[in-house]
């Protein structure tokens, strides 16, 4: 089941920074697996994580046709049952999930659940602070609608939990640039950013 929304929108950059020959995918904060179905197309095995099981309830259910994604009801950031591999996933992507959080202990967890080598795509929320920033958002308001009439409207699963940034733009920059260092980030249209990172491989100086 497809629909268009400000973070569906950005699911094709997602799908663009996969790695060439990835085996093992993690979808942090899952959702309803609308992306975890789309990286199954890209990625040998997928799983999408949700601390929500309504969500994974709807991602199970929306998903009996990809034999390559599983789903699992727990917290990334403190996986105590055991249910995600550590160190083991050579691409892990999470949208619109950083800001329901604190930051660097989502990053930190992000990282620890790469493998060596592995890719890391963020696409996240900020809010506005600066007088350029609010010039920027109010740009977006144009190109958002068009994109909405192209795609018959904006649309957001049922009892997918909403929650107001609390960093701004810079602080998101500044916090990124630290905890990944080499990382690239990228401030977009429709009121989010991109952060890419790649986990350096083992032995790597």
């Amino acid at each position: 089941m497809d629909y268009w929304n400000h973070n569906v929108h950005y699911h094709p950059l997602v799908l663009g920074a996969v790695p060439e020959a990835c085996s093992t995918a993690l979808d942090i904060g899952c959702g309803e697996g609308l992306l975890a179905r789309k990286l199954a197309h890209h990625v040998r095995t997928v799983t999408g994580v949700d601390s929500s099981s309504e969500m994974i309830r709807l991602a199970r259910e929306r998903s009996l046709h990809v034999r390559n994604v599983t789903f699992a009801e727990a917290d990334f950031l403190d996986d105590s049952h055991g249910l995600l591999m550590e160190g083991q996933y050579d691409f892990a992507s999470a949208v619109a999930v950083v800001h329901h959080v604190e930051f660097s202990k989502a990053i930190k967890a992000m990282v620890r659940l790469l493998a060596p080598g592995g890719r890391l795509a963020i696409i996240g929320l900020a809010r506005n602070k600066t007088p350029l920033d609010w010039i920027t958002s109010g740009v977006g308001v144009p190109a958002a609608r068009l994109n909405a009439l192209r795609h018959g409207g904006k649309t957001d699963p049922d009892d997918m939990p909403i929650q107001l940034p609390t960093m701004d733009w810079g602080e998101v920059r500044q916090e990124a640039t630290r905890l990944l260092p080499g990382c690239r980030f990228r401030r977009h249209l429709l009121w989010r950013y991109s952060l890419v990172w790649d986990k350096p491989a083992e032995g790597a100086t």
